[in-house]
């Protein structure tokens, strides 16, 4: 069948139905990916990308044994074959990459870092561009797959270009010693420095002769090949560099020579550092210094509640993309506390510095230094006395608060909530004064404005990080939640609600604070019931909240999505973007999945926010659109399909759309494409 083209850089409407069968498809993906894992020779160059690259392989192995499993019992889903023929091409390229990497030239590829490493660069981004299309919702995974393939795809999708300054250094002294090479051949003059020279080839590997002579033999097959290409320039370039490494051959030589003697007796300090690259690229880290989920050297080694050690960077991304389970055994952590593995960090810094490797410490040093400056210069931001005023204030209305008439306790809480709302200071004074039991009590105060300014006073003082904690330590939950059910006004409804978003901030507490059986139920009520505002401020607690897997139940169970759908649809309320970014993150959920396809109005407006909506609103239109197509392609495709604004909606926004928009309605398209058949 012929493919249909559209107009410009935007993908064709029908794509070749040319898809292997399932089995087959993923037998050649394990075979190709244990093809990849089983390269053995340690890279000279390019070896952060190539270990990156292998690492991620290897992670979408285990994916594909399962998927294989599961093929025997059931069909995969459509979009499920086409994310897996595009990582098969995927893969089949970074493997042919990587061998070229190892096995070629090493001068050549040294030559060519910018370029290899774009490669690398591209073939990340259309792995995440396949895995943006993978129903995992649907496919019948362990809990840790699912979570290695979640992390594998975000940080595919965050990828950056990464080229070797090093790489580039050494690669540019080449070139200008080739040029000063040839030179000096052809006029007489220019001076090349052979030791220089030398241990810019050590640092990429070629220590002997017969590697030199090995490298020659390889360029001279790259000379021929680009010759027959017409690349007469590159062909000159080779040459001038075959000129140049034979040239510094009798250096290597008497390099090797007196290697032996060099290894009996202390280096000088200059060589030490010349030769720390050269050296950090012949050695492998040992297994127990490297991170278990980039499989990198530990900068910062943390233990985490199972008793396994990460880096920090990545440990830390790892739990605040929402995961609470150990990465490496699949536990779950009962607390998100990193602990400082300061024995391991002593044995690498060790380990480093008797292998010449530099650490990060003094930048990290340096860097702490000027973050507890700017810490400092936050928190001492008013004048001592401007301070002491404050808390003998702060002091005093607490003094009111706990022995007061009714009066006298609203006006020391509306004096407090007016005081808190003033900076990050007044809130740290506050409650060191002892103010938040106090407040926590007057929740439950019988009369309105005492009740009112109290929630709201505790609302302020939850935007500084450590009165989170306090608010939380002194059991506040329970009468917040009984303010937000049975508040005397709208008001102290809405304020308790914008309090359970600010506390919920904090990781561990999204667990704590779901786990009460009112809060959720408490929130969709204010979202069906409250004015504009209260519905802006349950719809934003429910999205802190359902960013806590276990969490997202609950709130479907609640019966926020039918309300979510309709406030969409709301002017008046004005929250479509916040009802979009609840219901995106609902869809990722087998529960919410089912409710949110019983809609059958939900689509229409999707595309007319496509169309219409601001730019945050298009990027939770299209993830919505985009996972009913992965999850239920075979009902809402069609329906797509025949909706004369979709697919001009979607090419626009292809080419207009931010980059997570772009990426996405460029999964879309490709399902539609599949379905078209």
């Amino acid at each position: 069948m012929d493919a249909t083209a559209t107009e410009g850089a935007h993908p064709p409407l029908m794509l070749s139905s040319g898809f292997l069968p399932a089995a087959t498809l993923l037998e050649s993906l394990i075979l190709v990916s244990h093809d990849v894992a089983s390269i053995e020779k340690a890279p000279f160059l390019q070896r952060k990308n190539i270990s990156a690259m292998i690492r991620r392989i290897c992670l979408l192995s285990s994916l594909f044994e399962e998927i294989k499993e599961q093929v025997q019992k059931q069909p995969l889903p459509p979009s499920s074959v086409l994310c897996l023929t595009e990582l098969y091409s995927v893969i089949r390229r970074a493997k042919i990459l990587i061998e070229s990497s190892v096995q070629g030239s090493l001068l050549w590829n040294l030559m060519q870092t910018e370029s290899i490493s774009n490669q690398f660069h591209t073939l990340v981004k259309e792995m995440a561009r396949a895995l943006d299309i993978l129903p995992l919702s649907l496919l019948d995974l362990t809990a840790d797959t699912k979570e290695q393939v979640e992390l594998l795809h975000k940080q595919a999708t965050r990828a950056q270009l990464y080229v070797d300054h090093v790489e580039a250094q050494t690669r540019d002294h080449l070139i200008q010693a080739a040029v000063t090479n040839k030179e000096g051949s052809r006029k007489s003059k220019g001076f090349v420095d052979l030791v220089r020279v030398r241990d810019s080839l050590s640092s990429i590997g070629v220590n002997s002769p017969e590697q030199i002579a090995q490298e020659v033999s390889k360029l001279e097959a790259e000379a021929e090949k680009q010759a027959g290409t017409g690349g007469l320039v590159v062909v000159s370039n080779i040459n001038s560099l075959i000129s140049l490494i034979s040239m510094s051959k009798s250096s290597v030589e008497e390099n090797s020579t007196a290697h032996v003697d060099l290894k009996k007796r202390k280096l000088p300090t200059s060589n030490r550092q010349d030769q720390s690259f050269s050296s950090f690229m012949a050695m492998s880290v040992p297994a127990e210094f490297r991170c278990p989920i980039l499989l990198d050297l530990m900068n910062d080694p943390v233990i985490v509640a199972s008793g396994h050690t990460y880096d920090r960077s990545s440990i830390a991304q790892w739990i605040n993309s929402g995961h609470h389970t150990c990465p490496k055994s699949g536990q779950r952590l009962i607390h998100m506390a990193l602990i400082p593995n300061y024995a391991l960090r002593s044995l690498i810094q060790q380990w480093c510095q008797e292998n010449m490797i530099p650490t990060a410490s003094e930048v990290e040093r340096s860097s702490s230094k000027r973050r507890s400056s700017e810490t400092a210069v936050d928190h001492i931001s008013v004048t001592k006395a401007a301070a002491d005023a404050v808390k003998m204030t702060a002091e005093f209305l607490v003094g009111k608060l706990a022995m007061g008439s009714q009066d006298i306790q609203r006006q020391a809480a509306y004096e407090l909530r007016l005081l808190a709302k003033t900076g990050m200071d007044n809130r740290s004074i506050i409650a060191e004064a002892g103010a938040i039991p106090f407040l926590v009590t007057l929740l439950g105060s019988p009369d309105s404005r005492i009740q009112e300014n109290a929630v709201t006073a505790l609302l302020n003082l939850s935007i500084h990080e450590n009165n989170k904690m306090l608010i939380m330590a002194a059991g506040a939950i329970d009468s917040i939640v009984e303010v937000l059910q049975s508040g005397s006004t709208m008001e102290a409804k809405e304020n308790a609600a914008a309090t359970i978003f600010s506390l919920s901030i904090i990781g561990e507490h999204k667990a704590i604070i779901g786990a009460h059986p009112r809060v959720i139920p408490a929130l969709v009520r204010l979202l069906g019931e409250g004015t504009a505002a209260g519905k802006r401020d349950a719809a934003t607690a429910l999205f802190n909240l359902a960013l806590f897997n276990a969490n997202r139940g609950k709130v479907i169970l609640s019966g926020a999505v039918p309300l979510l759908i309709e406030l969409l649809t709301d002017d008046k309320a004005g929250i479509t973007d916040d009802a979009l970014a609840v219901l995106s993150l609902l869809l990722g959920c087998a529960q919410g999945l089912e409710e949110i396809q019983r809609s059958r109005d939900l689509v229409p407006l999707l595309i007319d926010l496509l169309r219409f909506g601001s730019s945050r609103g298009k990027e939770n239109a299209i993830t919505l659109l985009l996972g009913l197509c992965k999850d239920g392609g075979e009902e809402v495709a069609p329906r797509l399909l025949m909706n004369p604004y979709s697919i001009p909606s979607l090419q626009r926004l292809t080419a207009d759309g931010s980059l997570k928009a772009r990426r996405k309605a460029d999964a879309l398209l490709r399902i539609l494409n599949r379905c078209c058949f």
